[in-house]
């Protein structure tokens, strides 16, 4: 008996695809009583997809009342004297080794701050536009029809809205350049690296198949110089989608998924090797001598690591995620017309393993995160949200793939039993976590509002003051902390000696040395 007419995979086919024969539900059209269904469905997806992108269009507005802070008075005043080859080259002679960081980091602050400002609003589109697309492949790849697109919207927008403002660190994962450069970037590139590997794989040329695996050698090569916490947690998740995708294991029919992936991942491996070898890298650690390792040091990382999955955890908004991918599931199964039947699953228990997989690796993901943030920042290195990203996209894009594939076989069974009211119930319980979830991002988002909003006027009159008496010939200028997102602001040390924001913000403005009001 071949794979597609088992029970197990019969079950996955989309009503009407011959193998459901629930009353009314056979035939090329749905049933009548799920007319009423498709419309409240795309009402749901319409105020979820709606709410989170009015969100979203507020984030990404915020931009322009982005003023610099902590990191940001060093790369400004570095990427208008030394240049964008000259900051890449500090950056791996005497900071971090970043090679990639410090490229981008040039380029946006090349014209002051325009770049910082523009950059939230190019994060939004490029990570909404990612995940849309990466739906549609995941259901093409399972020979599933294309969803109405406001479901894939609704989906797209409120898992970046989730990412951006459901975290502790909300100012940190959208405006603040230096963390989006280092933490967000890095996460929207290896989306569309993956995008692009599939576009080459179905273009069906030999040569288009070769050319995504040369270039995801350099692709990572430059992710693992532009962020560690992203390259050891893509190096998980790719080096495991290569051991899966072996064709003798019979989920693919050929090598180019593990090879593109064996390519990505020595990428990685080498970016990593040139950061951690590089002078800047070297001086780093020589400032944060890092603790050897021990039992002691073994037991607070995972003390950490509890410690950020309970505050992840206590942010119920992440439900939304696996909310509105049980809306995309339902609707799949309940109102679509005849669809194609899905693509023949692989055996039962690799099937098994790739689905109960990704939340283990996401964890182990999470633990090599914290391990480095213990041992580079000691026991507050856990409390950098803005670290998190690498690992909570692929945590929300795992809830919304569970939740697609739960709603969608929900779906099914109700369709079977032929009860319209509990398919409603169904469909009304999901949307309404999945707009409690958009809701419960107002709050964040309106106290960011205000935070940015506040300190931008009262940054622009300071500035407008600094300029004018640098102008007069000042030397030593006064300067008022305006803290925002959890940031270092200049003045924070106990001694100016110490206090590189204070000298950064020095040079920034072309005086000797700036002093509290």
């Amino acid at each position: 008996m071949s794979r597609t007419t088992t029970p197990e995979h019969g079950d996955a086919r989309l009503p009407g695809g011959g193998q459901e024969t629930g009353a009314g539900d056979a035939g090329s059209h749905p049933n009548r009583d799920t007319t009423g269904l498709r419309r409240a469905l795309s009402w749901i997806a319409l105020v979820v997809s709606a709410g989170a992108g009015a969100l979203l269009s507020v984030g990404a507005f915020l931009g322009l009342y982005v003023r610099p802070t902590s990191d940001d008075w060093c790369a400004l005043w570095k990427a208008r004297d030394m240049g964008v080859l000259g900051i890449t080259a500090d950056f791996y002679r005497t900071q971090n080794g970043r090679v990639t960081n410090a490229f981008l980091t040039g380029l946006i602050y090349t014209d002051d701050m325009r770049g910082p400002k523009l950059l939230p609003a190019f994060l939004v589109v490029t990570l909404g536009a990612a995940l849309f697309l990466l739906a549609r492949v995941a259901l093409r790849a399972l020979r599933l029809p294309a969803p109405p697109p406001g479901l894939l919207a609704a989906a797209a927008a409120l898992v970046s809205a989730l990412l951006f403002f459901a975290g502790t660190r909300s100012y940190q994962a959208l405006l603040w350049a230096p963390a989006t450069v280092s933490h967000t970037l890095p996460s929207v590139i290896g989306l569309w690296a993956v995008l692009c590997a599939v576009r080459a794989a179905r273009a069906g040329h030999r040569w288009a198949r070769t050319a995504a695996v040369a270039a995801a050698f350099p692709t990572g090569v430059a992710l693992g110089m532009l962020s560690e916490p992203f390259a050891m947690v893509a190096g998980i998740l790719a080096g495991t989608a290569a051991l899966l995708c072996l064709p003798r294991l019979g989920w693919t029919k050929d090598r180019y998924v593990p090879t593109w992936c064996a390519s990505l991942c020595l990428g990685l491996a080498t970016g990593l090797v040139l950061l951690t070898t590089s002078p800047g890298a070297r001086w780093r650690r020589a400032q944060h001598p890092r603790e050897p390792l021990s039992a002691e040091l073994v037991g607070e990382t995972f003390r950490d690591w509890w410690r950020v999955w309970e505050t992840i955890a206590g942010q119920g908004a992440y439900a939304g995620a696996a909310a509105v991918g049980a809306l995309l599931g339902l609707g799949l199964a309940l109102t679509l017309p005849r669809a194609q039947a899905p693509a023949a699953l692989p055996p039962r228990r690799l099937f098994r393993i790739a689905v109960l997989l990704p939340l283990p690796l996401i964890a182990l993901a999470s633990l090599a995160v914290t391990y480095g943030l213990r041992t580079g920042y000691g026991d507050v290195g856990w409390t950098y949200g803005r670290t998190w990203t690498s690992f909570l996209l692929p945590l929300l894009l795992a809830l919304c793939a569970y939740g697609t594939w739960g709603g969608y076989r929900l779906g099914l069974l109700l369709r079977r039993a032929g009860r319209p009211a509990a398919r409603a119930a169904a469909l009304v319980a999901v949307g309404a976590i999945a707009v409690g979830s958009t809701a419960a991002l107002v709050r964040p988002v309106y106290e960011l509002t205000t935070s940015t909003v506040v300190r931008a006027t009262a940054w622009d009159r300071q500035n407008a003051r600094i300029r004018a008496e640098v102008a007069a010939g000042a030397r030593d200028v006064a300067y008022r902390p305006l803290l925002i997102g959890g940031l270092t602001e200049p003045l924070f040390a106990r001694t100016y000696a110490r206090d590189w924001a204070a000298q950064c913000t020095a040079t920034y403005y072309g005086v000797d040395r700036i002093h509290r009001p």
